[in-house]
């Protein structure tokens, strides 16, 4: 049994912060304490929540990611449920997205020679920042791009799904 599926049996299906039910294909896995701040990929650093919720949450430190829990006012509100009620207020934006759209941005000009192993995409990465990042910066942008769909790790090889580039209106 793979983790997520593990997870999501072990909450029942439902959101570790918010307790509703999530959607088949919306489930994924948190890292309480991200990787790319030296934590585990165990059980006892995982929780099942929605893609939306996993991407705000990113890389932020434990507690930056409390903080965001406890400012909410009453039950935790995902935040891909927020604007649909009219009362609740975005979230602070993560940092690390900009980087993360940059990436994508490249990736996507290289078009069919985009990177095909994990080490070469992280080379890419430090090469898009001019080799800026630390080791641990450039895994977060790596996990990322994995947490939002954009690209998938198996057997030492990448595969990318990357949504197309937002049009200006």
């Amino acid at each position: 049994m793979k983790q997520l599926e593990r997870l999501m049996y072990l909450q029942g299906g439902d959101c570790f912060f918010c307790g509703k039910s999530i959607p088949d294909g919306e489930a994924s896995v948190e890292h309480l304490v991200a990787t790319a701040n030296g934590g585990q990929k165990s059980d006892d650093n995982c929780v099942a929540c929605c893609k939306s919720l996993n991407t705000l949450l990113g890389s932020r430190t434990i507690k930056e990611k409390l903080q965001i829990v406890l400012n909410q006012k009453g039950p935790f509100r995902c935040p891909a449920n927020i604007g649909k009620q009219g009362s609740e207020t975005a979230l602070p934006p993560d940092p690390l997205d900009g980087k993360v759209a940059l990436v994508m941005e490249d990736l996507r000009k290289r078009g069919s020679s985009r990177p095909l192993k994990p080490d070469t995409l992280r080379n890419t990465i430090a090469a898009v920042f001019g080799k800026q990042f630390t080791e641990e910066e450039i895994n977060a942008i790596l996990e990322r791009l994995q947490a939002n769909g954009c690209v998938s790790v198996q057997d030492g090889k990448i595969t990318y799904k990357l949504p197309p580039k937002k049009k200006k209106t």
